[in-house]
């Protein structure tokens, strides 16, 4: 059964260069990947049970909600405390990453990013 990869950014550039880089994930039902352009809508989407994940890849500078909350209310939720997240973000101060270690984010990937690195990275976490 494939792994469900949630991807959240609020660039549609971001979410169509990542569907590109895991495209032989994808045709090969590895992984089976949703997006969204809205982390209030994907949050919504998961605390009403419509959307679940294996694991979540979310951007942090958002307009509608920044992606380290939306980690902070998603480990809140028992259902998703212990699901893996990793942040694709332009942010790379130790502060920030941090912050979303102390948040329980698994790992953090600066933008720009290669196709072989996020694809290793989501392989390594789902251990596939």
């Amino acid at each position: 059964m494939a792994k469900q990869v949630v991807l959240v950014d609020d660039s549609r550039t971001i979410l169509v260069s990542a569907e590109m880089a895991l495209e032989s994930v994808i045709q090969s039902g590895t992984i089976s990947l949703k997006t969204y352009l809205n982390p209030e809508e994907f949050l919504a989407d998961a605390l009403n049970g419509t959307v679940d994940f294996d694991l979540l890849v979310s951007d942090v500078n958002m307009p509608q909600m920044n992606g380290l909350t939306l980690a902070q209310n998603l480990k809140e939720d028992d259902r998703f405390k212990n699901k893996p997240i990793l942040i694709l973000t332009t942010e790379s101060s130790a502060e920030m990453k941090q912050k979303g270690k102390s948040l329980g984010v698994t790992g953090w990937m600066v933008k720009p990013f290669s196709d072989e690195k996020l694809l290793k990275s989501i392989k390594f976490v789902l251990g596939i």
